[in-house]
Parts: C-alpha cells; structure tokens; sequence
C-alpha cells in the first residue's frame, strides 16, 4: 500500500483488519434497528473498508503477476 508515515488510521489497516471491520459493519446493518442516518455513516465506512481491501487484493495480484513474469523470464 502508500508509505506507512504518510498514510492516514484508514490507510494503515491491515488487509484482516479491514475484512474484520467490514464484517462488522455489514452484520450491523443487516440488523437493522438504527437510524437512517447511522445506516448512511455504516454504508460509507463499509464502502471505505471495501476500498481497502480491494487496494490490498490488488496489490496481492500485482506480486503475483511480477514473480510469474520474473519465473518465466529466469
């Protein structure tokens, strides 16, 4: 991911603490019971956290691709 120093409380999860806190946040809001307004900041965060999740897949998937193309290339 970015430069750890640079990078904001978001920025430095892991890939399982995002996961994790995505869990959560879709188990909340699949209970229902709150507020419009707490279900709006439950979707945002979880949109966030799936953003980072995916940026670590991505990532995962670049490595990846880099050490087959390094093994093909040896």
């Amino acid at each position: 991911m970015s430069d750890e120093k640079d990078a904001g409380p978001d920025e430095r999860l892991s890939y399982e603490q995002a996961r994790a806190e995505l869990a959560s946040v879709v188990e909340r809001l699949e209970a229902g019971g709150t507020s419009l307004e707490e279900s709006l900041a439950l979707w945002e965060r979880g949109e966030k956290l799936a953003e980072i999740c995916q940026r670590w897949l991505d990532g995962a998937r670049a490595r990846i691709a880099a050490a087959r193309q390094d093994a093909t290339n040896s």
